[in-house]
């Protein structure tokens, strides 16, 4: 038998007692393993039922179980039922081959002969034949798990066409032509060269006008998430949303927008010339976004912004044609999708949910109800909005860069895909990477009942473990008068009666469990006030790791540890964060995540508190800092710096002029398409912040993180010592006395520590 090994070939799993040489069964066992593995089927043998489960459990390349019924009276036969069951939670294709001798057939409980497929009665049948059995189940079995273009890609890549068609190098020959093509070609390897190709190639379909193995692929990606219709983008969600803000909303129509809207949402605006109503979200004391809150969402509101909104007037038509929402919030927060169509669709017929960063929730009951393609699709009709969602499908499934979908519900005054298809070509490539088309197809079938509940139940209890580690730990430490971080999440949970600490509740009532997640109102640690009950629930899966310094009142306290200084101790770790605010680190628990990954990060943060308390010097920890900035820190230790940061936040104040400023709506001069043309015509200049009172943004203003506007192109920058100026000019303060910790603000060119910015002459 061969070792077991990762790679693309047949694998089958033998569970099975040693055969003995003595016995007719044991010689006919022998025999047929070996003609299973002259047919290129690589056999993997387990002696134990358990070892069996576990590789079951962990190795999805078995294409093949060869279960024998004869196994030691030890391990019983309630234990082969038992991984047989267990099997098919996780996996109701793959071949099952019962070996059996014939006496012990009558034998068989029913439920066995239930999750079977076959069965080899040993030694009655040649092991020539019944190995060529064994052979095909396999196939079919490839066949059938992958998805419609994957599958037609592979099959395409290995028939060693010539290719006379783009791209030039021609199924990586042409990389063979010289020394860095050679390096090129070794490091990616033969296949994906080959499957680069191009729309000439008819029998794969195309991309444009979804046909083909491409349109059979967004037909099962449909059936998968719960869509009438998707569409495979492969420029990412910023494309994807443009794309349907081109298709819904045209010059002078009003489109509501979510202030914490992606920049994608500013470009798709400003392309499509609508004329942008902002719903302001809620933020807390973090700084961490907030939903916007349901009163905001009411028809009387959004009547009321529309009416303020000095973008709209004349003979302009108030009547708002789509809503654009961001679902979840960057920082974990969704809401109940349910209830925002209840109060938007009394505004506006299409609604509009960036997903980005959630497609897995369709996935998980633990998020029912709070995603844009929630329930059955033939249960969405005409008397509701049409929907649309963006997902990257990169971001938290598994995918290559860029992979994006976008799935419709036709409802009220739905677009029809012909005419939806002139923005999408509008878009995309007429050469599309066929590679990221097909991480779309695989990263469907990976979702496909049963797995994707299995593994979006995985992250969710990798990110509960972590979190109650984190949450023991604090508490422990916070006994004895000591420090340590802690998540954001509720401090207890209500369980029956009695409000239970975070970390000792039962982790299965967290992982399934909603209202565990749900803010409810009033409560201290989200900060959002009178919220309603039920709204808003925080997604366990994007960990929020909180560093001290912030009180609950919202005031710093009298000492603290900056997030950014944790963070570059972290990444001189080679542990890279999402997102670092002032207090907060953000770590996003996808399904990729393994108890060795977040174990290290546990350990990293035992680390940094051992050498903040010690007050390590740079050298040390911070080596990269100290290296590139020796005047600046030269004798510092970690606490000193974090200490020193920490001072000047609260001189600055920070983490409060960014409250002050996201909490502000500016006003709206020119629309983002009417100033997007004048920065064409170069009607612009560029100034330092002191000249910029009172000026129009030529371009948006974007902080990050979390990349969400502070100015949108057209709006006016306010006061000098307005809250928006005061922000930026706070930014611009700490830059110049932290080199190494500069903020990064898209829209504002930073020289010698200047910041400039352009505005509209």
């Amino acid at each position: 038998m061969t070792e077991h090994k990762q790679t693309l070939g047949m694998l089958a799993l033998l569970v099975s007692s040693p055969p003995d040489k003595r016995t007719v069964f044991g010689r006919a066992l022998i025999q047929l393993i070996s003609d299973v593995e002259e047919r290129g089927v690589h056999v993997l043998a387990s002696e134990s039922l358990s070892d069996a489960t576990s590789i079951l459990r962990t190795d999805p390349a078995i294409q093949c179980l060869l279960l024998s019924w004869e196994m030691d009276d030890s391990e019983g036969h309630e234990q082969c039922i038992k991984l047989l069951t267990s099997l098919r939670e996780r996996n109701t294709r793959v071949p099952v081959f019962l070996i059996s001798d014939r006496s012990t057939a009558s034998s068989i409980p029913l439920v066995v002969m239930q999750n079977a497929d076959d069965f080899i009665w040993l030694p009655e049948d040649t092991s020539r034949f019944l190995s060529g059995r064994i052979l095909s189940a396999i196939e079919r079995y490839r066949q059938a798990a992958l998805p419609p273009m994957f599958g037609a890609l592979v099959k395409f890549s290995g028939s060693c066409e010539y290719s006379w068609h783009t791209p030039g190098h021609a199924g990586g020959t042409a990389f063979l032509k010289s020394t860095a093509g050679r390096a090129f070609y070794e490091f990616f390897g033969e296949n994906l060269l080959r499957s680069d190709l191009s729309i000439s190639v008819g029998e794969l379909g195309s991309l444009l006008d979804h046909s083909g193995p491409i349109g059979q692929g967004e037909r099962y990606a449909a059936k998968v998430f719960g869509a009438h219709r998707t569409y495979y983008v492969t420029n990412g969600s910023s494309t994807s949303n443009r794309v349907i803000l081109m298709a819904s909303v045209t010059r002078n129509q009003v489109a509501l927008c979510d202030r914490n809207c992606h920049k994608s949402a500013e470009h798709a605006m400003t392309l499509s010339g609508a004329l942008p109503t902002y719903l302001v979200p809620t933020r807390n004391r973090y700084g961490i976004i907030g939903p916007i809150l349901p009163q905001t969402l009411s028809a009387a509101s959004v009547k009321k912004a529309i009416a303020e909104n000095p973008l709209i007037k004349g003979d302009i038509d108030p009547t708002p044609v789509h809503a654009i929402i961001t679902n979840s919030t960057y920082d974990g927060l969704t809401y109940n999708v349910t209830r925002v169509e209840e109060l938007l669709g009394q505004s506006v017929d299409r609604l509009h949910f960036d997903e980005a960063w959630y497609g897995y929730a369709r996935f998980n009951p633990l998020y029912r109800d709070r995603h844009a393609m929630h329930g059955k699709p033939e249960d969405h009709d005409e008397s509701r909005p049409t929907v649309f969602a963006t997902q990257s499908t990169h971001k938290l499934l598994a995918a290559l860069s860029q992979a994006s979908m976008i799935h419709v519900r036709n409802g009220r005054n739905p677009i029809e895909h012909a005419r939806f298809n002139e923005s999408f070509m509008m878009h995309a490539s007429t050469s599309p990477n066929y590679a990221i088309m097909a991480s779309c197809d695989v990263s469907s079938a990976m979702m496909e009942a049963p797995s994707g509940q299995i593994l979006t139940t995985e992250s969710i209890e990798e990110a509960i473990s972590f979190r109650q580690v984190i949450s023991r730990m604090h508490e422990e430490l916070a006994s004895k008068d000591d420090w340590f971080f802690t998540c954001w999440q509720p401090p207890t949970v209500q369980v029956g009666e009695s409000a239970v600490p975070f970390h000792e509740v039962d982790p299965v009532l967290l992982k399934t469990e909603p209202d565990c997640w749900v803010l409810h109102p009033n409560e201290v640690w989200h900060g959002f006030g009178d919220i309603e009950d039920g709204y808003c629930m925080l997604d366990p899966i994007k960990v929020s790791v909180l560093s001290p310094g912030m009180g609950d009142d919202g005031k710093l306290l009298e000492s603290g540890i900056p997030a950014c200084v944790l963070s570059a101790y972290l990444e001189h770790q080679g542990i890279v964060v999402e997102k670092t605010t002032d207090f907060t680190l953000l770590f996003l628990f996808s399904i990729g995540i393994t108890k060795g990954k977040w174990g290290t990060l546990v350990n990293s943060l035992l680390d940094f508190k051992r050498d903040y308390d010690h007050n390590l010097e740079l050298e040390l920890c911070l080596p990269e800092l100290l290296v590139a900035n020796q005047s600046r820190y030269a004798g510092m230790g970690l606490k000193d710096l974090a200490d020193e940061i920490f001072a000047a936040m609260k001189q600055h104040k920070t983490t409060a002029s960014m409250a002050q400023a996201f909490g502000t709506l500016p006003k709206a001069v020119f629309s983002p398409v009417q100033a997007y043309e004048k920065l064409v015509r170069n009607d612009i200049e560029r100034v330092p912040l002191e000249e910029a009172a009172g000026r129009i943004a030529a371009t948006g203003i974007v902080p990050y993180p979390p990349g969400i506007p502070l100015l949108m192109p057209g709006e006016n920058a306010g006061p000098a010592d307005g809250p928006l100026l005061a922000y930026l000019k706070a930014l611009e303060a700490f830059d110049k006395s932290f080199p190494g910790f500069t903020h990064d603000t898209h829209g504002i060119e930073a020289e010698g520590g200047v910041y400039r910015m352009l505005v509209l002459k």
